[in-house]
């Protein structure tokens, strides 16, 4: 396993993490979840990506049981929450956003579910336009002095509201957000590349990037259809589906462009995919979802495919996605 900093903080992250978005509590049961954190945890994986809003909270309370029944010294992993959409259907007003009354419960149940003491990432998950962003970063400032969250940071958030909750810290003398969880793959790259560009270098953000394969897609498995145990098969999943295969055709034309390089490399075209995101430097860790221990294996096997990335392979992949 490789291990980069996240951005300019001193933490430590695995190139590859794991998440339990869409999988846990619905494809992944118990049993499973346990093989799947074991065997990430074992392969060098110390950060473990969860949300309040992942199957209402159920995916939580799944990982912090798993935790729990594994006994990984707390000192070898890191957990994460994220707060906006909240964990209960038709949530009322005080129940999500970023308001510090939601912000820090969500914080308390999130601890409870996930069994631990402190989060050491914490995200807001989505920006408020309801809340105001100094009481935002007040109420993430207050955690952190607490130490129930160790770092904090944002999800999808436009790079305009990124700057502001800087600079609202700084006037302030509060704990600024360390790191941005934004979706990044082949097929989605001007968030990541053009537009926090700027972020980077001024206030040391780091990146903890999400569905590298664009919800499968990248992997190629959607070529011929949509197998009956994908995740865009499982029911209340539509609405993934029609992202990820209806709106855009030409998607799948791109990704089949892509299966020819990964046979000359050897290696497959999740492994190219999830290699891909690896090379970009401000990419501090690329979250995996796996619901089969196979496919978790296989995709760890990407870190292997790096050297092989050279400008003339990188130059090749940017023509089939063009």
């Amino acid at each position: 396993m490789q291990y980069r900093r996240l951005g300019k903080s001193g933490l430590q992250l695995s190139a590859l993490s794991f998440g339990a978005w869409v999988t846990f509590g619905t494809q992944v049961g118990r049993s499973l979840a346990r093989d799947l954190l074991a065997m990430a945890h074992d392969h060098g994986i110390n950060f473990f990506d969860n949300a309040e809003t992942y199957n209402n909270g159920v995916a939580e309370t799944l990982m912090g049981d798993v935790l729990a029944d594994l006994r990984f010294p707390r000192d070898s992993y890191c957990v994460s929450s994220k707060v906006y959409f909240g964990a209960v259907d038709n949530p009322l007003p005080t129940q999500r956003g970023l308001s510090r009354k939601h912000v820090i419960e969500a914080c308390h149940q999130a601890l409870q579910r996930l069994r631990v003491e402190h989060l050491d990432l914490y995200f807001c998950h989505r920006p408020d336009p309801d809340t105001p962003i100094v009481e935002t970063v007040a109420a993430m400032d207050t955690l952190v002095r607490q130490g129930k969250v160790l770092y904090w940071g944002t999800s999808e958030w436009p790079a305009e509201a990124i700057v502001e909750a800087h600079r609202v810290a700084k006037e302030h003398h509060m704990y600024a957000p360390t790191m941005e969880q934004p979706q990044y793959n082949l097929l989605h790259r001007e968030r990541v590349e053009q537009e926090y560009a700027p972020l980077y270098d001024a206030y040391g953000m780091g990146t903890t990037i999400w569905s590298p394969l664009a919800s499968g897609l990248l992997s190629g498995k959607y070529n011929q259809g949509v197998p009956s145990e994908s995740r865009l098969a499982q029911p209340g999943y539509e609405w993934l589906r029609e992202a990820v295969l209806e709106n855009d055709a030409s998607r799948l034309d791109k990704v089949r462009r892509l299966a020819p390089i990964a046979a000359e490399l050897g290696v497959s075209m999740a492994q190219l995919a999830i290699a891909w995101c690896l090379v970009n430097p401000h990419v501090s860790t690329v979250m995996l979802g796996a619901s089969k221990l196979e496919q978790l294996e296989q995709n760890l096997g990407a870190l292997a495919l790096l050297p092989k990335l050279d400008a003339e392979v990188l130059k090749r992949i940017g023509q089939a996605v063009a």
